[in-house]
This record gives structure tokens, sequence and C-alpha cells, in this order.
């Protein structure tokens, strides 16, 4: 039986975090950032959490996280009902596990999921089948993206450059041997990483050839596809992307990384390894090459809702899209929100727009 939706006319919005993720941290991190800015007004919102076994959870105070404060120690309560996205007489709901003749309404979902099983199709597919209305892409679009091997192929024949690369799957290195690996890279410095993960996660930047073995060791502890990518001397370049049938481009913000790259650490656990310029210096042409190759990327790759497009700018002002993430960190030093909020979507009006392109 459903549960009564009772005869308030606010839009019941479930944020959905969490999941077997390494980026699973990153995900509650997000998570509470849209919910302190969703509407109370518009929205009745309800939490839900997937653990790392993949277990659904709903909580409906709010109340979802334990160390929130706390990027290195932050997790999921314990205490959550337990539920599954269902179809029921033609409605999409949350099955209460506990109590089976229950289902739990629900309008909407943002799933502010990062990496594998929230950012390549899989969460996805599993609403899609239940008929709940989603944030974001859809199956195939974040699977080709959340796929950089895939994607940069799909980007190359639609005209959009990309940074050079190879894919090599596990075992090719021992077949092809280390020499013909490096032929095809070409020069050293290159950057290894897993073909499907997010949040620079298990990337080496290999500057000796000594070194390249063990960066291909740990890049294929996440995956059994790994791309090894020529390093660009240049600027770090990021682009938000709003809408559906007509997207549109914030203004570009710069990441300048204060040694290194722009690891883990930098990006959602270490506010001083990188300063976020939030309107790169950049000429008025260039400036609007990368919004125009932003949209591009995004209608290539068949993104809808949401994407934030990374580039780079060369030596040589020669602008390359480096990757699209068709669910990028929500976190208070995230680059998406802050880009929009630039551009003057604050994060509430952000939520909104979001959520009307959902449904």
């Amino acid at each position: 039986m459903a549960e009564d939706p009772g005869t308030t006319n606010r839009i019941k919005l479930g944020i959905l975090c969490g999941g077997p993720s390494p980026e699973h941290r990153i995900s509650l991190l997000s998570s509470r950032n849209i919910l302190a800015g969703a509407s109370r007004e518009r929205y009745d919102v309800v939490m839900l959490g997937v653990d790392t076994g993949g277990h659904w959870f709903l909580y409906e105070d709010g109340d979802h996280l334990v160390h929130p404060e706390d990027p290195h120690r932050i997790a999921l309560r314990g205490s959550g009902r337990p539920v599954a996205p269902v179809r029921i007489k033609g409605r999409g709901c949350l099955l209460d596990l506990d109590a089976p003749d229950r289902c739990i309404d629900v309008d909407v979902i943002f799933p502010v999921m990062h990496g594998p099983y929230g950012e390549d199709g899989t969460v996805q597919g599993m609403l899609q089948a239940a008929g709940i209305p989603f944030v974001g892409c859809g199956v195939t679009a974040t699977a080709v993206c959340m796929d950089k091997d895939h994607a940069k192929c799909i980007l190359r024949s639609a005209g959009v450059p990309v940074v050079d690369w190879i894919a090599i799957q596990r075992g090719d290195l021992e077949r092809l041997g280390r020499d013909e690996v490096l032929d095809q890279v070409g020069s050293l410095p290159v950057f290894v990483k897993p073909a499907n993960m997010g949040s620079s996660v298990g990337i080496s930047r290999v500057d000796r050839v000594e070194h390249l073995e063990s960066a291909l060791q740990a890049a294929f502890e996440y995956d059994t596809k790994v791309l090894l990518e020529r390093t660009i001397k240049g600027r770090e370049l990021e682009c938000s992307v709003l809408g559906n049938e007509s997207p549109k481009a914030s203004g570009v913000g710069e990441i300048v990384v204060r040694g290194g790259f722009y690891s883990y650490e930098a990006k959602y656990l270490d506010d001083s390894a990188a300063d976020l310029h939030l309107t790169a210096d950049l000429d008025s042409a260039t400036h609007e090459q990368v919004r125009g190759m932003a949209v591009q990327a995004f209608r290539a790759l068949g993104c809808r809702g949401l994407a934030r497009v990374d580039f780079f700018l060369d030596e040589a002002g020669v602008v390359l899209v480096n990757e699209v993430n068709t669910m990028p960190g929500f976190t208070r030093i995230s680059m998406y929100p802050k880009l929009w909020e630039r551009s003057g979507i604050s994060m509430e009006n952000l939520i909104d727009r979001l959520v009307e392109l959902a449904v």
C-alpha cells in the first residue's frame, strides 16, 4: 500500500548519497550541501544513503551522517530504514523492506553519487526501471562519460580536441612489453589513470621509466582498463553545463595547483593545496571558445541535466577537453556549484533548475 502523501504541495525530493565506491565519502560531503541548499518551502526532503555494500537506507529526519564536519571520518549512520526503489502499479516508489506492504512515495531523486555505481549508469538504470525521475544524465551518457577511453573516442569523432592517450588492458604490459607501451605513449612524463574512476582516484604522474609499472599496478587496483595520457604543460580550466535540449555554459574557472597535480586531497580535503579562480584570466575569444566546447562535448556525449567539463589550455594556446563529469562534486569547495554561483545562480536556484530538468 502506498504511503499517504498528505496535502502538501511540496515536491518530495530524495537526496541519494554514498555507494560502494572509493568516492563514497565525497558523495556524503556533497549530500550535506544539497540538503542545506534545498528550499524547505519547495521540497519535502528525505535522505537516502547507500552503504559500501550497496544496501539502501531511508533517513526521514535528515540526520543521515556521523562526523559530518570531518571529511576524513564522515560516514552514514547505521540506523536508517532499509528500502529499495520499485515500480508498483505503474508508479515508482521506495519499498519499505521492514514492512513490505508500505511504499514510500518520492517525486524525484537527486543521486549525488560519484564514481562506480553512482556515475556509471548503474543507479540511473535502477531508478529508470523503477520509474522514478532523477537528476542528471541517463544510463548511456553516464556509462560513456565514466569510461574515459570511450568518451575520448566519441569526442574526437565529433571534432572535439582531446588530450592524446592510449588505453591498455590488464596483461597488455606483459604481452607488449614496457618499451612498446612507451613507444605508443611518446615521451615522459605521462599520467596513468583508471579508465572508470573519478576524483583523481588511482592516478599517478610518471616521470621516470622505472616508475611506470608501479603506477600501472596502482591504477589496475580500480579498473581492468587503464589510460596513459600525454602530460599537458599549461593551465587547467573548468566549465559547468546546465540544461537538457538547450544546455548553457557557466563562466570559465581555473584550478591552480600548488605543486603536483589536482589530486583527491586537493579537490576535497585540503583547502590549501590548490587555488580555485572562479573567473579565469582569459581573453574573451578563448573564454567563449571554452564555453562553446563545453556545450559541444555535453551534446556529443548525450548528456542531460548537468555536467562539468574539464579542459587544458596548453602553452601554445590550444584548448583540449580533459574529461566530462556527469555528477560533479557539490562539496563546499566544488567548482560546479561555485561557477554557477559566480554566474548568478545560487545553490537553491541551481537545485530548483536541476529538479525541473529531471521531471
